[in-house]
């Protein structure tokens, strides 16, 4: 299992180079059926995730080539997956406020300050959702998917509550609606008005 892509998958996007000019190609599942002659309008385009899983998954294997020494996907492990979380922190967006920040705890600050922007808990957490999910679509055994590592939850808590505290920002789940049955709820018929 040293390839990186299923070699039944069309490599997508992203896949060589980024930039402005990169745009989605328009991709068709090998299985679609009517050959060459399918117009573009009746092929089945991929949903922003499949597309955004596609693009995370290509950019892993990018990473993987990259790395010294280049690494095979069946040798990867959750380690490999920590440095690559740590590696697109580089990248992050989401202010989080050092303890020695006069704005730690604060959602949002009155001012600039020289903290260090990171990759937001939210979207690593998607991020390795979507990786875990194409691991296994492309062949890779549950068991043995890298994504699911322990190592790789436990950071991901970490992240979750250094970010909730140094941003002031609650993490907790929202809490669902209960369904309101409908015999229930309905009031009681009026009484009958007298004659």
């Amino acid at each position: 299992m040293d390839s990186i892509l299923n070699p039944d998958s069309p490599r997508s996007e992203n896949s060589g180079g980024s930039g402005p000019n990169s745009s989605p190609h328009s991709l068709t599942s090998p299985s679609s059926g009517t050959g060459a002659a399918a117009s573009s309008s009746s092929s089945p385009s991929l949903s922003r995730y499949e597309s955004q899983k596609r693009r995370d998954w290509n950019t892993f294997g990018q990473y993987l080539k990259n790395h010294r020494p280049p690494l095979s996907l069946a040798r990867c492990s959750g380690a490999h997956v920590l440095e690559f979380l740590r590696y697109l922190d580089q990248f992050g967006k989401t202010k989080v406020h050092t303890q020695m920040c006069p704005f730690f705890g604060h959602p949002n600050p009155p001012a600039p300050c020289p903290c260090p922007l990171r990759q937001a808990w939210g979207s690593l957490d998607a991020l390795i959702g979507r990786l875990r999910a194409a691991y296994e679509e492309n062949g890779g055994k549950p068991e043995s998917n890298p994504f699911g590592a322990r190592a790789v939850r436990l950071y991901l808590r970490e992240v979750r509550e250094v970010q909730s505290k140094a941003r002031g920002v609650s993490y907790e789940k929202k809490k669902r609606k209960k369904p309101q049955h409908q015999d229930h709820q309905h009031p009681p018929p009026p009484p009958a008005a007298a004659a």
